[in-house]
């Protein structure tokens, strides 16, 4: 199995405007999703896929991650209400509602970890 290195290095480098354009030009053109693995592979002389991307991919797959993240603060904010619901429990009324909403809270959870793994491995893929 391929391990990783860790990257502890740095590599500081001036560029004028123009020339700044120049690599902001061939980044955009290549599959490459950030300037410093662009950098990276042109530095050393590795290959570089210069294909087009698609902009809607990369749009849902960000749009994806944004709704992977708001899933995530609501099912946050669900369990912060059940737990202080939780704490009105010796009112008799509430024993009822609290179970229900318990069990809702773990369906819920549940299917924002479905959502969070498809959302993964759909981002792995692109």
């Amino acid at each position: 199995m391929k391990q990783k290195s860790k990257r502890e290095k740095w590599l500081h480098v001036r560029l004028n405007q123009s020339e700044y354009e120049k690599i902001q030009t061939q980044f955009k053109a290549t599959t490459c999703r950030k300037l410093s693995d662009f950098t990276r592979r042109k530095l050393l002389g590795q290959l570089l896929v210069g294909t087009f991307r698609n902009a809607s991919i990369d749009s849902l797959t960000e749009e994806l991650a944004q709704l992977k993240t708001e899933l995530s603060a609501a099912g946050n904010n669900f369990n912060q209400a059940v737990k202080k619901l939780h704490t009105l429990s010796k009112i008799k009324e509430f024993e009822h509602w609290l179970i229900s909403y318990e069990l809702d809270r773990r369906a819920l959870l549940r299917q924002v970890e479905k959502v969070s793994e498809h959302i993964s491995k759909a981002a792995e893929k692109w």
